[in-house]
C-alpha cells in the first residue's frame, strides 16, 4: 500500500488529484472546529455526560466530533444520505423518475439536482428538531431571529460537505461522500483509544473485554478484505471471426464478478436510515420518544436484538439493490452476443443473462449476509460485554471498506500508467 502510494505520488496528474482531495479533507476538519452561534456548548456538554451512548455517540463518531461540539458541520452529510435513498427508492416506484435514470448522465444530473433538494429540506427539519427540540436549553437567546441563524448555519453546513463530497469525486481521489463519513471516524479513533486506556485504570473495563474487541476488529478487517477481494470468475470464449484478411476472437477471458459489488454503501444506507426514527424523537418527549428509546436503539434491552434484526434485513436488502444497480445481466449478454462471446455450456441471449442472474443472486446473498454479520456482531458483542467505547464495529466496517476503495481507485488510475501497486 505505501509502495502504491509512493509510486502514485511520482505521477503529476495523481498527486495533484491527492493533494486536492487532502485540501478538501482538511476544510471539512477545519469547519467542525467552528462552533455554531448562540449554542451553549456547556449545556451540551452537560446534556451528553448525562445520556452517554446510543444515538448521540453514534451521530458524534460518524461526525468527527462536530455533533457533540455543536458546531457549523453538526448534522454532518446524512440528511444527504438519507435523500439518496429515499430517491432511489421512489425511482423503483414512480414511473417518471424511473424513465429519468434511463436516460443517461442528463436524466442522472435532474435526479442528483432533486436529491439535493430534498437534501436541504431533510436537513432544515433535523435542524429544527436539534435546535428546537434536543438542544433548545442550549440556546442562549431563544427568539424567532436566534433560532433562525442556527438552523440556517446547520442546513448551510450540510450543503456545504454536499458540495465538498462532490468536488471530491469530480476532481480527486475516491468517493467523496464516503471519504467524508472516513476521516469523520478515523479522527475520533484517538480518542477512542485513550478512552479504553482510562476505562482499564479506573477499573470500569476487563483486560479480557479489550481483548475481546481486539479479537472482533481484527476479524472485521480481515473478512472485510476478504469479501472486498472475493469474485466469482465465469469462463468467456471468443468464437473465431475473419474481416477481410485478419482473424479476430478465438480467445477465452473471464467476466470477474465480485462478490460484494456494493461495498459498505449497504452500510452506510441502512445506518442512516435505522438513525432516521431516533432524529425524529429528538423533536417529542413522552410516549414516542421512550418508545423509539426502548424498542429501535441500542439502549433498550429489547431495542438491541430489534435494531440488529432490522439492520440486518436492510443491509441484505441495500445490497441486492445497489447490486442490480450496477450489474444488469440483460445488458452484458447482449454485449457478449453482439461481439461473439459466450459462456461455454450456456446459449447466448437470454440462457446467458438468466445463469449470470442465478450467478449474481448466489454470491451476492453470500456478500450480503456475511456483511451484515459483520456489521451486527460487535454491536451484540459490545453490548454484552459492556465495553462503553463507540468506535464499533460498522465504523470499523465503514473505514476499512472505503480505505480498500479508495486504494483500488489509485490502483487502477496507475495501471492505466504501466505501475504495479499493492493489489495483485
Amino acid at each position: 500500500m505505501l509502495s502504491t502510494l509512493k509510486n502514485a505520488w511520482k505521477i503529476p496528474e495523481l498527486r495533484k488529484k491527492m493533494l486536492f482531495t487532502l485540501f478538501m479533507l482538511f476544510i471539512f476538519r477545519l469547519g467542525s472546529s467552528i462552533p455554531v452561534p448562540g449554542v451553549n456548548k456547556e449545556v451540551i456538554a452537560q446534556m451528553f455526560n448525562q445520556q452517554s451512548g446510543g444515538l448521540l455517540d453514534f451521530l458524534n463518531l460518524m461526525a468527527g466530533g462536530a455533533f457533540k461540539d455543536f458546531t457549523i458541520f453538526a448534522l454532518n452529510i446524512y440528511p444527504y444520505i438519507t435523500a439518496s435513498i429515499i430517491l432511489q427508492l421512489l425511482t423503483i416506484a414512480i414511473p417518471s423518475l424511473e424513465s429519468l435514470a434511463k436516460e443517461g448522465d442528463e436524466g442522472r444530473k435532474k435526479i442528483s439536482k432533486y436529491t439535493k433538494y430534498l437534501t436541504i429540506v431533510l436537513a432544515i427539519v433535523q435542524a429544527l428538531g436539534l435546535s428546537v427540540g434536543f438542544f433548545n436549553q442550549a440556546i442562549v437567546d431563544k427568539s424567532f431571529i436566534s433560532v433562525a441563524v442556527i438552523v440556517i448555519t446547520l442546513t448551510a453546513g450540510t450543503a456545504f460537505l454536499m458540495w465538498l463530497g462532490q468536488q471530491i469525486t469530480e476532481k480527486g481521489i475516491g468517493n467523496g461522500i464516503s471519504l467524508l463519513i472516513f476521516v469523520g471516524i478515523v479522527s475520533r479513533a484517538p480518542g477512542g483509544v485513550i478512552k479504553i486506556f482510562q476505562l482499564y485504570k479506573a477499573g470500569e473495563a476487563k483486560i479480557l473485554s479489550i481483548l475481546a474487541f481486539l479479537v472482533i476488529a481484527l476479524i472485521i478487517i480481515v473478512a472485510v478484505i476478504a469479501i472486498q477481494e472475493g469474485q466469482r470468475k465465469i469462463p468467456v470464449q471468443y468464437a473465431k471471426r475473419v474481416v477481410g484478411r485478419k482473424m479476430y476472437g478465438g480467445q477465452s477471458t473471464h467476466i470477474p464478478i465480485k462478490v460484494l459489488m456494493a461495498g459498505v454503501i449497504p452500510v452506510i444506507f441502512s445506518t442512516s436510515l435505522l438513525n432516521f426514527p431516533q432524529i425524529i424523537a429528538l423533536f417529542f418527549k413522552g410516549n414516542f420518544a421512550e418508545f423509539v428509546k426502548n424498542y429501535l436503539t441500542l439502549n433498550g434491552t429489547a431495542g438491541i436484538w430489534i435494531y440488529s434484526i432490522l439492520n440486518v434485513i436492510l443491509i441484505i436488502f441495500f445490497t441486492y439493490f445497489y447490486t442490480a444497480v450496477q450489474f444488469n445481466p440483460i445488458e452484458y449478454a447482449n454485449n457478449l452476443k453482439q461481439y461473439g462471446g459466450f459462456i461455454p455450456g450456456i446459449r447466448p441471449g437470454k440462457p446467458t443473462s438468466d445463469y449470470l442472474s442465478k450467478v449474481i443472486s448466489k454470491i451476492t446473498l453470500a456478500g450480503a449476509v456475511t456483511l451484515a454479520i459483520i456489521a451486527t456482531l460487535p454491536v451484540i458483542v459490545e453490548a454484552i460485554v459492556r465495553l462503553k467505547i463507540h468506535f464499533g464495529g460498522t465504523g470499523l466496517l465503514i473505514v476499512v471498506g472505503v480505505a480498500l476503495e479508495t486504494m483500488k481507485q489509485i490502483e487502477s488510475q496507475m495501471l492505466t500508467r504501466h505501475y504495479k501497486g499493492f493489489l495483485k
